[in-house]
């Protein structure tokens, strides 16, 4: 079983707004980058934060090894529900994404 945290060198969630997130996920190199261009789809991601997929913004950054998630973030910044002020907890749910299945 190969998982998200097993080839990159990290992964960074954080507050894009009151109403979006952003996930950064740093490869460091070119071959995990590759794997996780091929293997980790918007579909993955959707079904991690109860989205459609066609809310995701999606960016491969090519020259750094990094892809860049932006989604709507599951309630608004400071609400009642927000149990993540500053949204730094999310890329914990990506890291446990198993890979090696697809």
């Amino acid at each position: 079983m190969t998982k998200v945290y097993d080839i990159v060198e990290s992964v960074r969630s954080k507050n894009a707004g009151p109403f979006w997130l952003t996930i950064d996920i740093f490869c460091g190199k070119q071959n995990a980058f590759k794997v996780l261009c091929k293997n980790l789809t918007n579909k993955m991601i959707s079904d991690i934060f109860c989205i459609n997929k066609e809310q995701i913004q999606r960016y491969e950054i090519q020259t750094l090894h990094v892809i860049k998630f932006s989604l709507p973030r599951p309630c608004v910044q400071g609400s009642p529900d927000d149990r993540d002020m500053h949204g730094a907890t999310w890329a914990e749910l990506i890291y446990e994404i198993d890979i090696s299945a697809y």
